[in-house]
Formats: structure tokens, C-alpha cells, sequence
């Protein structure tokens, strides 16, 4: 060894061939997490199938408990994971890229944001994009002292929703996802939530602490996908009674989530770039044109003006309303729905934070981050204002009673505003279609994370495994629509948050610690430190002190030439002492 230190580019090369190792290996499944994992997971399935009342019990107690206990700690990780995303994309971290130095994306711009925007959001943005603009107009939060279904009512509305479905939650899925595409594609390491943990903990990472927390993220993944899929069979079984008749009933509930559970499967044989990539793109199409169509035969004017009111109401308010809990007012209405937002995000975070790290490899950290958390959030916010000022406009004008609807189940709020427009069967039926989609999306891409999560970390992992994963989301979610409905959703979401928060946490020091000491973020040997005024002073005296007798002793730090002193630079030939 030459004893000199290593060169950025020497330093970074052995993570650059253990990504070259890493990106076509097939890691053996985790006995121990794939165990304890369905085990775990079949537990509650089994207590859901025997005891459905029981189960429900449980849920509504840990829901209260947790809402009154924690809900503070929601909202303060919400908030620091919105500032460090923005923080880090606009630090010196934002030229690190994710993977080799000369790494290029690997998918298009289009296919990354489709495949981004399908898994993060779903069918939740089709499930609420009426219902909760509708729901805050009947019954405003608490805290902002606005009467029901007035004007000020419709702008508050607004406003909550763009809080709940645009920079906070992808702010929360860009950290997970930052950190996981960091640890696997910069590091070479397996593409799951223990690798991130290295900087931390070492060693145990790969050990009986990796297991753990590998498991958590498995759970929370479970149960927060578990909700989504719910969510969409009780809207697709809303859309199937107005538009075809049938019956609404739990047994068509259970139907229609065995029938796109198996469309999951053939989607999951597939593969990444075949069966997710193009249903990601399918979905996007089938949403715009959906949006389109409401925006053009819809209120078009009165979208126009929500749209940048609503936005700038949102951002003007956005530190009032990010840091309000239940301390003085609306500590239930808080509890329905911002900290069960928070808890589903970070439910996902694992789920789609693995899964967009998985696509995001050869991009830089600023175009990771500003993709991630702009653009989804732009999207979201286009979305809101044509359904959801759409909505408003059919309520305040008496086109449709959507409150009435929302009454009824929240699931029935978008067919009634479709029923609104023209060709309502055709567009009710197209919703439907998108709804099915984002299903089978969501599930394809939770059941690959999961495969991914229980193989160490493979980037391909066995397809079988992925089946497994996804029938147990479509069985967690067929137990707890039976027993509790949306409230059984709601319920577990936020409970198996709970202790993935500090995981969250936890991995963005990880990640900040890691940065830190990228060659490519300057993080290499220390530099020299800039000089400063007393520097110069110093530099100064010192120049002076040598262009002087040395016999003559200098007793401050500036001198004044007398007369009779020569000039060295006029007699170059006089001898120095």
C-alpha cells in the first residue's frame, strides 16, 4: 500500500462493481422474514376470519389510543421529512448520482413518472378526489372557524385536500426512496430497508436487527396496501350498482377483489418492464382523459379560477395548517383524517419508496427529488381542482345533492358527480376500469417490494415469492373490509404506522450521515479552510517583516519607510545582513 490517501474516484469504485454484482443477481429468499412475515400476516387473516368482532374492537381501541397518545409525533415527522426533502435537494448532496458516476436513467421521463404517480397514489386519488372536497365543505375542520357549505367552506376544502394528497406525502416517499435507491444502486448493497440502516448500526444491519426492521417495513406495507385494494372494491362495487344494477353486499365486495387479485398474478408473471410499465402508462392516459373530459363539458371557467386560488391558499396556510394537532380543537376530526393520511403515507413509505428507488437508478439526487416531490404534487393539484372544484360547483348550484351522496358511502360521491355530465354511463364505466387498473398496479408493485424486502434485498426476486405476497394483500384486505369496512381500513393503517415512523426517522439520519462522505458531494479529503481578515493581516506583517533590516527589531505590525532607508527595489545590489 502507498500510505496516500484514496482518490474519489478510487473510493467510490468498489461500491460501483458491487452495483455491477448486485444488478443481476437473484438473492435467495429470508427464511426467518418470509417466516415470521406470513406467519404474521396469516394471524390476522385467521383472527379476521374466526372473530371478526373481536377484531374490530381491537382496531377501534388502538386507534384511539394511538391518536391520543402519538398523534403529535405524525405530525412533527410529516413535517421534518417535508423540510429535509427540500433541504437536500437544494444542498451540495443534489449532485450525487444514483448509481456509477456515468449511470444514465433507466427508464424514460414519461414511464417514471407514470410507474411513480401509479403506486403512490392510486386509487385514492380516484376514491377521494369528490368525497373529501365534498366531506370538508359539510363538515369543516374544527380549527378553521368556517360555517357548513359556505363559500369560505368550498376554500377551505380545497385547501386540506391539496394538504393531504401533494407535498407532504410524496416528501414522505422521497426520504424512503432516496435512501434505498441511495444504499443500493451509490453502494451496491440489496434493495431493502435494512441496507439503508449501515451507516447506523454496521454490521447488525445484515443481521437479526436488519431482520426486524425489514419486517416492519413488510407489515406496514401489507396493511397500507391492503387499504388501497379495500378502498377500490368498495368504489368499484358502488360503480357496478349505479351503472349495471347489482347489489351492493359484502359478497360483491370479496368478488371483485378475488377477480383483480388474479389479474394481479398474470400482471406479476410478466415482469418490471412489461406488466407495470405498461399498465402504469394505461393508467395515466385513462386518467387524463378522464380529468379532460370532466374539465372540458364541466365547470371550465369555474376550474380555471379554482385552481390557482386553491393553490395559493394552500401554500400561504401551509405552516398554520402542517403543525395543528388536537391540542385545542377538532382532535377526532384530526384523527379521521390528517393523521390518518400521515400514517397511510408512511404505511406506503416502504412500498413505494422501495419500488421508486427500484426505477430510479442513474438519476442525480436533485432530479430524483424535485421529480419526486414536484411534479406527483403538480399533478395532484391539477387532479383536485377539476374533480373536486367540479364537485363543489354541482353542490352550490343544486346540479346534485354529492353531500346527500357522501352521506350514503363515501365510494358513491364520484359516480355522482359523473352522473352530473354527459355520457355519465360511458365515463362511469371508464372510472371503473381505472380504478381496476390502479388495483392491480398497487398490488404488483407492493407484492414485488415484498418479494424484494423477504430475498435480501434482490432486485429480481423469485416470482413465486411475489405471487404469495400479493394473494395475502388481497386476503388481509378482503378480512378487514368484512370486519369493519372503511373503519377497519382506517384503523389498521394507522396502527402499523405507528412504529415504522421511527424507522423513518431513523433511515434519514442514516442517509444524511452517508451523503455526508460522498466523493461527489465533496465529501472527500477535507479542504483547505478560505482565509479570513486576520489571515490577510497576519500575511501582511509578515511580507512587511522580511522587506526590512533584520538588525531592526519591528514592534507593531505595520511599518513606516523612514527617508533615509533605501529602497531595496531601487538598489537591487545592496547586500542584506
Amino acid at each position: 500500500m502507498s500510505g496516500e490517501p484514496a482518490t474519489p474516484d478510487e473510493r467510490v469504485e468498489p461500491a460501483e462493481e458491487a452495483v455491477r454484482q448486485a444488478a443481476g443477481e437473484r438473492r435467495t429468499p429470508d427464511p426467518v422474514v418470509v417466516g415470521v412475515g406470513l406467519l404474521g400476516v396469516l394471524a390476522v387473516v385467521l383472527w379476521g376470519i374466526f372473530s371478526q368482532e373481536s377484531l374490530g374492537a381491537f382496531g377501534a381501541r388502538g386507534l384511539d389510543w394511538t391518536i391520543a397518545t402519538f398523534g403529535w409525533f405524525f405530525v412533527i415527522a410529516a413535517n421534518a421529512f417535508l423540510v429535509l426533502a427540500i433541504v437536500i435537494a437544494l444542498s451540495r448532496f443534489g449532485r450525487i448520482r444514483l448509481g456509477r458516476d456515468d449511470d444514465e436513467p433507466e427508464f424514460s421521463n414519461l414511464a417514471w413518472i407514470a410507474m411513480m404517480f401509479s403506486a403512490g397514489m392510486g386509487i385514492g386519488l380516484v376514491f377521494y378526489a369528490v368525497a373529501e372536497p365534498i366531506d370538508h365543505f359539510r363538515v369543516p375542520p374544527p380549527a378553521s372557524g368556517v360555517a357548513p357549505e359556505t363559500g369560505a367552506a368550498a376554500s377551505v376544502a380545497m385547501q386540506y385536500t391539496l394538504f393531504h394528497w401533494t407535498l407532504h406525502p410524496w416528501a414522505i416517499y422521497a426520504v424512503a426512496g432516496l435512501a434505498l435507491a441511495y444504499a443500493t444502486f451509490r453502494k451496491g448493497r440489496g434493495n431493502r430497508i435494512s441496507a439503508a440502516f449501515h451507516p447506523l448500526i454496521g454490521k447488525r444491519a445484515d443481521g437479526v436487527a436488519g431482520q426486524a426492521i425489514d419486517l416492519l417495513a413488510i407489515f406496514a406495507t401489507v396493511f397500507g396496501t391492503a387499504t388501497s385494494l379495500g378502498l377500490g372494491a368498495l368504489q368499484i362495487a358502488a360503480g357496478l350498482h349505479i351503472v349495471a344494477g347489482v347489489e351492493e353486499a359484502v359478497s360483491v365486495e370479496l368478488i371483485v377483489i378475488g377477480a383483480l387479485t388474479l389479474a394481479f398474478v398474470v400482471s406479476a408473471f410478466s415482469g418490471l418492464h412489461k406488466g407495470i410499465k405498461w399498465l402504469s402508462t394505461t393508467n395515466v392516459v385513462l386518467a387524463v382523459a378522464l380529468m379532460f373530459f370532466v374539465f372540458v363539458v364541466g365547470p371550465t371557467v369555474y376550474i380555471l379560477d379554482v385552481l390557482p386560488a386553491a393553490v395559493g391558499n394552500y401554500l400561504a396556510g401551509l405552516v398554520e395548517i402542517s403543525t395543528r394537532t388536537g391540542a385545542f380543537a377538532g382532535s377526532e376530526w384530526l384523527g379521521v383524517w390528517t393523521i390518518f393520511y400521515w400514517a397511510w403515507w408512511i404505511s406506503w413509505a416502504p412500498f413505494v419508496g422501495t419500488f421508486i428507488a427500484r426505477i430510479s437508478r442513474g438519476r442525480t439526487v436533485r432530479q430524483f427529488l424535485v421529480g419526486v416531490l414536484l411534479v406527483p404534487s403538480g399533478a395532484s393539484a391539477v387532479w383536485f381542482a377539476v374533480m373536486g372544484g367540479s364537485a363543489l360547483r354541482a353542490q352550490t348550484t343544486g346540479s346534485r345533492d354529492l353531500v346527500a351522496d357522501v352521506e350514503a358511502g363515501t365510494e358513491q360521491a364520484l359516480f355522482g358527480l359523473l352522473d352530473t355530465l354527459p355520457l355519465a354511463a360511458v365515463t362511469s364505466v371508464v372510472a371503473m376500469v381505472l380504478i381496476g387498473i390502479f388495483f392491480v398496479t398497487s398490488a404488483d408493485s407492493a407484492s414485488l417490494v415484498l418479494g424484494s424486502l423477504s430475498s435480501r434485498g434482490a432486485l429480481y426476486p423469485h416470482r413465486a415469492l411475489t405471487v404469495l405476497w400479493g394473494v395475502m394483500i388481497g386476503a388481509v384486505a378482503a378480512v378487514l373490509l368484512v370486519a369493519g369496512g372503511l373503519g377497519g381500513l382506517q384503523q389498521a393503517t394507522i396502527m402499523v404506522a405507528l412504529p415504522f415512523v421511527v424507522v423513518m426517522l431513523g433511515l434519514a439520519v442514516a442517509l444524511l450521515k452517508e451523503m455526508a462522505a460522498d466523493p461527489m458531494a465533496g465529501g472527500g479529503p477535507r479542504r483547505t479552510r478560505p482565509h479570513g481578515l486576520a489571515e490577510a493581516v497576519r500575511t501582511a506583517r509578515s511580507y512587511q517583516e522580511e522587506r526590512l533590516p533584520r538588525t531592526r527589531p519591528v514592534r507593531r505590525w505595520y511599518v513606516l519607510r523612514r527617508p533615509e532607508e533605501p529602497d531595496d527595489r531601487e538598489n537591487p545590489e545592496r547586500p542584506r545582513p
